[in-house]
């Protein structure tokens, strides 16, 4: 199963590292990323791969972790949601 990971917030150092930290931590392998600092903020997405359904309630868990570490907003969403919320 893929999921689709955002993250938005204010700059800071650190802020991938510790993403791809709780996702090799849920045994998550991040396919590919896509990052942007625009002035002070950060923007990023990624498309990662999950063993299965359980997986992702484990990785929000740590993730909701690294948000408050980093201070940024992070959200984890199914593929198939994410490229439906996208379809005309």
């Amino acid at each position: 199963m893929k999921a689709v990971i955002s993250v938005v917030g204010k700059d800071s150092v650190g802020i991938l590292a510790k993403v791809s930290s709780a996702c090799a931590d849920c045994s998550v392998n991040i396919i590919e990323v896509n990052q942007s600092v625009l002035r002070d903020m950060f923007a990023m997405l990624m498309l990662a791969e999950l063993e299965n359904d359980t997986t992702i309630d484990l990785l929000r868990e740590k993730l909701t972790e690294v948000e408050k570490q980093t201070s940024t907003k992070i959200h984890v969403m199914h593929e198939d949601i994410f490229n439906s919320m996208h379809r005309i």
